[in-house]
């Protein structure tokens, strides 16, 4: 019980420690290293999802061809946009300073 209570009162006094802690501050160099982290994130999801939609239209044209090998009879397919690749990332360059 005793180790409980000292236990928690440990993790109460780590997070009042923790909430007070200032934001850090970040320089330009920092921020613009963050910014590249969040597009490099976000193509990322943007590859992710081009995988996906290429593999569901494999699938489905497994699906449509064995099917019709098969002889079941098989609705045809819903009209969906194309599979947009998004490319590899590029980030643009920091302009030199002169």
């Amino acid at each position: 019980m005793k180790k409980t209570l000292l236990i928690m009162a440990s993790l109460l006094l780590a997070a009042t420690a923790q909430a007070k802690l200032p934001a850090p501050v970040l320089d330009d160099a920092a921020k613009a290293k963050a910014e590249e982290a969040k597009a490099k994130t976000a193509h990322g999801a943007k590859v992710e999802a081009y995988k996906l939609c290429m593999a569901m239209e494999r699938s489905a044209a497994h699906y449509f061809k064995t099917s019709a090998a098969g002889g079941k009879a098989v609705k045809p397919a819903q009209a969906s946009p194309a599979c947009a690749d998004p490319g590899p990332f590029v980030w643009p360059a920091a302009p030199a300073k002169s």
